[in-house]
């Protein structure tokens, strides 16, 4: 057996066959009561339960790690001005006051120079280049408040596996959602109401928000046949002060720090030093967590079921082991649990 395939390496060592009908189309009306699989990263064992006993699994003194991002409506349908052939433009991140780096369909259409227009001209935009990926850089033009125009005409920029049309937008944010600049949901996030993060703070439990604006590179296959060959998009993070002292404070105590998400896990863990102490600090991040990595600061993780093949499950696989996260899944199928964004929660202890 090669060293590839030993240590985990290869992308084909995360595929798992999922039945189309477990990918979750709709959020749950109630958001704690969903679906949670407990699994021991020690031992491998598995246990069944329900989110909002999560409480239940922290400590005081613990840290529980959230990702306060927010998603805009990144996602705007309009027309090319010449041809009135229809377009669309997502909104990846801000370049600059007006412009934004953005993922354009159809691509052949929209070079340099060509200009697309939305909602009968409230908001108009040109195409000044291409860059990485086939993306583009899009300057936009409209009167009065950036805000309130991608409000009234942007759409919310689901992944592309979720088909349906989503009714209520808040349900694909966050109870304490507060910074625009996702074009993604921080989905362990949204089983989390504003009631149980009252009560896990009652039990002495610190909260620590941090910011990463989650990209679409979120939802992209692994392309290549070997996992370190894998180029990795990045993202703006932020760790304030207040949640430097509450992560550094609870590793100075012998406490543990629970990151709810991926992305919060990414998050502190660019922002440590080798040590694991962290101080604040912004910038862009691209780490890419896969087995082999030695983690500086998590402890334990909240997180939904990723897709095949995908950087996240290699994340979670770093954490808990890739043989214990694939018999986990295996057993989450057979328990019909729901997938991906709008499913079910997986607590790795």
């Amino acid at each position: 057996m090669s060293e590839t395939q030993t240590l985990g390496l290869s992308t084909s060592d995360y595929y798992f066959d999922l039945p189309q009908e477990l990918i979750a189309q709709d959020p749950m009306l109630k958001r704690d009561e969903c679906r949670l699989l407990v699994l021991d990263k020690k031992t491998g064992e598995v246990s069944h339960h329900r989110f909002n006993e999560i409480i239940n699994y922290l400590e005081p003194g613990d840290c529980l790690v959230l990702n306060n991002t927010k998603v805009i409506p990144a996602r705007l349908l309009g027309q090319k001005e010449d041809t009135g052939a229809a377009v669309e433009i997502l909104l990846l991140k801000r370049k600059e006051a007006d412009v934004w780096e953005s993922l354009v369909k159809p691509g052949k259409k929209l070079r340099p120079g060509a200009r697309v227009s939305f909602g009968d001209g409230l908001l108009k935009a040109e195409i000044l280049d291409i860059v990485e990926d086939g993306n583009r850089l899009v300057k936009f033009y409209y009167d009065g408040i950036w805000e309130e125009v991608l409000d009234r005409l942007g759409e919310m920029p689901l992944p592309p596996y979720i088909t349906k049309k989503l009714e209520d937008r808040n349900m694909y944010q966050t109870v304490y959602a507060k910074y625009d600049g996702s074009a993604a949901a921080p989905t362990a996030g949204l089983h989390f109401t504003k009631e149980l993060l009252k009560d896990i703070e009652n039990k002495g439990i610190d909260i620590a928000f941090v910011t990463l604006h989650v990209g679409l590179g979120t939802f992209r296959p692994v392309k290549v046949a070997n996992v370190k060959e894998h180029h990795m998009h990045t993202e703006w993070y932020q760790v304030t002060q207040d949640a430097a002292d509450k992560i550094n404070r609870a590793k100075e105590t012998g406490h543990r720090v629970i990151c709810v998400g991926t992305t919060s896990c990414r998050t502190i863990e660019s922002a440590a030093d080798d040590s694991g102490h962290l101080k604040p600090c912004s910038g862009d991040t691209s780490i890419f967590i896969y087995p082999g990595y030695r983690f500086k600061v998590l402890d334990q993780l909240i997180t939904n079921f990723h897709l095949p093949e995908s950087t996240l499950v290699m994340l979670v696989s770093a954490l808990a082991g890739r043989e214990r996260v694939l018999s986990a899944y295996e057993e989450a199928i057979k328990e019909r649990y729901r997938f991906f964004s709008f499913g079910d929660a997986m607590f790795i202890k």
